[in-house]
This record gives structure tokens, C-alpha cells and sequence, in this order.
């Protein structure tokens, strides 16, 4: 991978903005979002609005805190509690997984959906393709070419199935705002699986690698944050309305398959091969982002990048990450009710995560002499702690 900033600031801060937004926007994503826009109704919107707000304060505060240390969130959390880093590592890491089972299983449906190629064969291929965008020479360059296109066509598939459907935009938005019902678990769970987990760290990383680093290039965190969320956002706000027009209709959704019976009974056949190229565009994007990001975990250097001693094993590391998800779901299968419970517990991790890095923020040592963090963010950022811990804790105690 690219060793030293060959791109501008901004350049890379888009990188890591698409990285962070398609990492959020995988198959997941698509499940959660279709089942509970089933079981809620236009009062989803409320959670969707909830998550909107949540993303903005996370992604500002960890990326902020990541670049203005220039150092990567495990080794920030080993200087605040020494073997607190290691701790998150096996969180993120073991989330990332569970997640990439999903992520190359959403590309291999994909793939069947499109193809007929069996859902175990169409992994196989998906992991190959990924692996090869990150052997190449310039795999960052090429990796973020590949998820700023398969943002596109997720995003032109969504205003097709939109143009063909009425959407109940009146319902939507009051509910939004004025929901009839509040579901602590759906707003867990599409946190956490838009910025929970390895999602959280993402896009700070990927400025790290570019060689985004220290305070001068704050500019870039925040064009780079608000820029992912508002494409992560946008892509969710479209399923929800798509399948907001075909519940609101009256008709019921395939619970095995949420997200496809939206295209199906929206657009008939047609639709559906759409929402093969969209599943398939939403595993290949959330595969890359998630073994890049759970990989980047392992690196405890607080060298540059060109010398950090993981640098050269990172590609057979994210190999075999890819590799060993690959063969899960080869032989155990679609894991769709597990893509659901995973968002969840990386909801319940976020909290963890977060009030890490907050301690972090107000260190000197850690931040360098002169920076202080922006007092608004803390605050909300401490919020967000509080009420992701008091709605995990109430999410726990439904599940048992």
C-alpha cells in the first residue's frame, strides 16, 4: 500500500469518507434496515433520524482525535489504560469478522441473484476480486476508486426503485419527528451497524494511511466526516421511503430476505436483478472496508506508516481475513439473522469506544500542547455515550 500522502488532503479525506460510508452501507445495512421499516413502519424514520444525529458526533470526535494524535485508536486506548488497546482490538477485530461473513456472503447472493451462480460459489469470486484490489500496486488509490464507484451505481439503483414506487413522504416525515412508538433496539442496531464497530474507525484510519495527520488538516477531517455520513445517510433515508411505499401498501415482507421482497414487489423481476447489483455492490464495498479497517487494528506502530513493522504483512493479513470469512460462509451459509444481532453488539461497543477516545481527547500528552478539544463536541460526544450505554443496556434486556 501507498507509503507516504501522494494526494492531497482532500483528496484522501474523500477516500476515507467513501471508505467510511460504504463500509457502513453493506449487505447489514440493507437487512436491517428492510426488516425493521417492516416491523415499524414510517415510525423507523424517528430511529433513522436518531442514527443521523449519533453519526455526526461520533465521526467528528474520533476522527478529529485520531488525525490531531496521528495515532491509531488502539494505541491511543494503551496510553489511557495500559492493555486497554488490546482489549478494543479484539472487539473490533472479532466484530469485523462476524461482520465480513456477512459482507462476502451479500456479494456471493449477489452474484446468484444476477448470475444464478450458487450463493457459496459468488462468494468465492467476490473474495477474489477483493483481494486482488488489495495486492495491486497503489491498493489505497485503487481501493478508493472502487467503493466511490460502487457508491454510485447503490445510489442510482435506489433512485430507480424510488421512481417506480409511491412514496408516503407526509407519513415519513411526521413520524419522523413524531413517532408513535420508540424502539430501543432498532436504534441500537442501525448505530451500530453505521457506526459501530471497526465503522467507527474507518475513516480515521484511512486518513492515517494517506498521511492525513496533526491539527493543521482538521479542514479535511470535518469535510471528510460530514461528507460519509451524508452519503451513508442518504443511501438509508431511500431504502427506508422504498420500503415505507411497499409496506404502507400492504404488502408483507419476506422475513428471510427483507431487502430483496422491497425490490421485488416494487419493480417485479426487473427490480430484483437491481437488487442483486446493489447487494452485490454493498458486500464488495463492506468487504474492503471491513478487513481494512479490523486489519489496521493489529498495528501498535507509532512510527509513520512507511515504517511500521506490520506494513509488510498487512496484505497477507487482510488475505487471510478475507479468506477465513469466505470459508465461514462456505460452509456455514447466509448468516442474515446474524447480520442483525452483530449491529447490535458493535452499538453496544460504540459506547466503550467512544468515552475511550473522549479521555483521550483531553490529554495533553496524547493530543500535543496547544490543542484543545472543542468543548460542544465533548459534550454531545458524552451524550452520545450515556445514551448508547442506557440503550444497549435496555436492547440486553429485551434479548433475554
Amino acid at each position: 500500500m501507498d507509503k507516504k500522502l501522494t494526494k492531497s488532503p482532500f483528496s484522501v479525506a474523500m477516500g476515507a469518507a467513501f471508505m467510511m460510508a460504504m463500509a457502513a452501507v453493506g449487505p447489514g445495512f440493507l437487512t436491517q434496515t428492510a426488516t425493521f421499516t417492516g416491523q415499524l413502519g414510517a415510525d423507523f424514520g424517528f430511529a433513522i433520524l436518531i442514527c443521523i444525529l449519533v453519526d455526526i458526533v461520533v465521526q467528528l470526535n474520533i476522527w478529529r482525535i485520531i488525525i490531531v494524535s496521528g495515532k491509531r485508536a488502539q494505541v491511543l486506548a494503551n496510553e489511557i489504560v495500559p492493555g486497554l488497546g488490546y482489549l478494543l482490538t479484539v472487539l473490533i477485530v472479532v466484530g469485523g469478522f462476524f461482520f465480513n461473513i456477512g459482507n462476502v456472503g451479500g456479494a456471493g447472493l449477489g452474484l446468484n441473484v444476477l448470475f444464478g451462480i450458487s450463493p457459496e460459489n459468488g462468494a468465492v469470486i467476490a473474495a477474489v476480486v477483493a483481494i486482488i484490489i488489495f495486492i495491486v500496486k497503489n491498493a489505497l488509490t485503487v481501493v478508493d476508486r472502487t467503493v466511490q464507484l460502487l457508491a454510485v451505481v447503490k445510489v442510482a439503483v435506489l433512485i430507480y426503485i424510488i421512481a417506480v414506487t409511491t412514496v408516503p413522504y407526509q407519513s415519513a416525515i411526521v413520524h419522523t419527528f413524531a413517532p408513535s412508538k420508540i424502539d430501543f433496539y432498532s436504534i441500537v442496531t442501525i448505530v451500530g451497524g453505521t457506526v459501530g464497530g471497526y465503522i467507527s474507525f474507518s475513516g480515521g484510519h484511512r486518513l492515517l494511511e494517506g498521511g492525513v495527520r496533526g491539527k493543521e488538516n482538521i479542514k479535511y477531517v470535518n469535510e471528510g466526516a460530514l461528507t460519509g455520513i451524508g452519503v451513508a445517510s442518504v443511501i438509508r433515508v431511500m431504502l427506508f421511503l422504498a420500503g415505507l411505499a411497499v409496506v404502507l401498501a400492504g404488502n408483507k415482507l419476506d422475513p428471510s430476505n427483507p431487502a430483496a421482497s422491497i425490490f421485488k414487489i416494487a419493480a417485479g423481476q426487473f427490480g430484483y436483478k437491481f437488487f442483486g447489483i446493489l447487494l452485490l455492490a454493498a458486500g464488495m464495498t463492506s468487504t474492503i472496508g471491513s478487513s481494512f479497517t479490523s486489519i489496521s487494528f493489529l498495528d501498535y506502530s507509532e512510527k509513520a506508516k512507511g515504517d511500521s513493522s506490520i506494513a509488510k504483512w498487512r496484505s497477507i493479513a487482510v488475505v487471510l481475513f478475507i479468506v477465513a470469512s469466505t470459508a465461514v460462509f462456505y460452509v456455514v451459509g447466509s448468516p442474515a439473522k446474524v447480520l442483525v444481532v452483530v449491529g447490535a453488539i458493535n452499538g453496544l461497543i460504540l459506547p466503550i469506544a467512544l468515552a475511550i477516545l473522549l479521555l483521550a481527547s483531553t490529554r495533553s500528552k496524547i493530543m500535543g500542547r496547544g490543542y484543545k478539544h472543542p468543548k460542544w463536541l465533548l459534550v454531545t460526544g458524552w451524550l452520545v455515550v450515556l445514551f448508547m450505554a442506557y440503550a444497549g443496556i435496555r436492547t440486553i434486556l429485551l434479548l433475554v
